[in-house]
């Protein structure tokens, strides 16, 4: 096996050398434009085993010819991206787009699903900073509307790096409309109504600065036809009286009569059921945390731990088997052992998450048994402790299994959770000792003595069916 590699790694340098040369070249690639062009020199028979489209056009006679060199312009490619092609070397999102685009024209299949696999892997980076860009180059370029709902079903479960983008106002109407549609967008209605408010005022910029309530019945004539079409798209019913109040009435005359009249009696009569309300969103996953930002990296991180798999790249296909719901979390409950176990006494499996008072670092663990007041120790194999240098970087993550004595989960009333006699919450501190390591595999960067924490959260683990 080692020997073929090296077979192939000599044929690739030996095609390198080959174009560096232009020994023999009969080909010439006019790429970019205006100011920005070069002429690259290759040839036929390599471009011919490479692309389907080069392939075709050969085989076409209709390729220019000057001086016994085949010609093709490209003004489309940038000496970039063209480079990049050559060399496959794939960097940034927006670029990385574009190549996708001109690897599907080219017909270079392996370069394409090794570009498209490349931005699965690195989509917060592929998203960052240009999300309304990408956006529009997926929509208006069929060549990669098959990542289309990828960078979709990203943005609905992470809309801040969209909604809070100083370009969101910039969005067109057809993309706002396809993402308001969505039933999975990780937003609470009463913040979509919000951003909706804000992108519409920015279409008119003559009400941006006007104070609603001296909005006379033009502007709000103008003000529903910019927004007529993303009104069937709110979920009004999602929202309560109060923020409806405070938020929606202002603008209440953009409204159709029978959703006015509809959502009148739906706030005012107890037992009235709605004519028009449509189902409620559901996003895809959901962890109601305060300790983490980047949900889906940990939903995923912890997914994989309780089943002992490796993590997946493309973990955006995953189907996660998993519910997590908040029970407990020490900031909003109080920290008390009391606290804690009127939350959270038997209600089956959860993971506790720990944040280390100043600092970015999280621990925590998994208890698979539950935990009640029986002041007693549970036996199990299937526990698991955690660490995040940096609990914004899913890369810093670090999980520590049972190395072969079982873990004694603690149930005790006058103590929070308990992972082994070494790892546990007493009063305001996480006692942890080097004793854990008699039970779970010694990880790195674990914190060692009496910790205290910021806050910690207890999540239930439900097995979907």
């Amino acid at each position: 096996m080692k020997r073929m590699e090296q077979t192939y790694l000599e044929i690739i340098k030996n095609f390198e050398t080959l174009f560096e040369s232009k020994e023999n070249y009969d080909v010439i690639i006019q790429v970019g434009e205006e100011q920005n062009t070069k002429e690259i020199y290759a040839h036929s028979l390599v471009l011919c085993c490479q692309s389907n489209y080069f392939r075709t056009k050969f085989s076409s006679n209709c390729v220019e010819k000057k001086d016994g060199k085949f010609i093709f312009k490209k003004p489309n490619i940038s000496p970039q991206i063209f480079e990049t092609i050559l060399w496959y070397n794939v960097k940034d999102g927006l670029n990385n787009l574009k190549l996708l685009i001109i690897t599907d024209e080219l017909g270079l299949h392996r370069l394409y699903e090794h570009t498209r696999n490349f931005l699965i892997s690195n989509q917060r980076e592929f998203l960052k900073n240009n999300t309304v860009e990408i956006l529009n180059m997926i929509y208006y370029n069929k060549a990669i509307n098959n990542i289309q709902e990828f960078c979709l079903e990203m943005i609905s479960f992470e809309p801040k790096s969209l909604f809070n983008s100083n370009k969101f106002i910039d969005l067109s109407a057809q993309l706002l409309e396809i993402i308001l549609k969505r039933d999975d967008l990780n937003l609470v209605e009463i913040i979509i109504w919000d951003y909706l408010i804000k992108w519409g005022l920015a279409k008119e910029q003559t009400l941006l600065n006007k104070d609603v309530s001296k909005w006379n019945q033009e502007n709000f004539n103008n003000f529903q036809r910019i927004l007529q079409i993303f009104i069937p798209l709110i979920r009004f019913y999602e929202i309560f009286f109060e923020d409806y109040i405070k938020k929606v009435k202002p603008y209440e005359e953009i409204l159709p009569k029978d959703l006015k009249d509809d959502l009148l009696k739906f706030y005012t009569i107890s037992d009235y059921t709605p004519i028009l309300k449509c189902l409620s969103r559901f996003p895809k996953y959901h962890f109601d945390s305060i300790i983490i930002d980047h949900i889906r990296d940990h939903i995923v991180l912890f997914t994989n731990w309780i089943d002992k798999k490796e993590e997946k790249s493309e973990y955006i296909n995953i189907i996660i088997p998993y519910k997590f719901n908040l029970l407990y979390r020490a900031s909003r409950d109080g920290f008390s052992p009391e606290a804690f176990h009127s939350k959270c006494d038997n209600k089956g499996a959860n993971i506790v998450l720990i944040k280390i008072k100043d600092s970015e670092q999280i621990i925590g663990g998994y208890n698979p048994l539950g935990w009640d007041i029986s002041n007693d120790y549970k036996s199990t194999s299937d526990s698991f402790i955690f660490s995040f240098t940096d609990r914004s970087n899913k890369n810093t993550a670090k999980v520590s299994y049972i190395n072969g004595n079982p873990c004694i989960i603690g149930c005790f009333s006058g103590h929070g959770p308990i992972f082994s006699s070494s790892f546990y919450y007493d009063g305001d501190l996480w006692e942890i000792s080097l004793n854990y390591s008699y039970y779970f595999d010694i990880i790195g960067d674990f914190p060692i003595g009496n910790i205290r924490a910021d806050d910690y959260e207890v999540f239930q683990v439900i097995k979907k069916s």
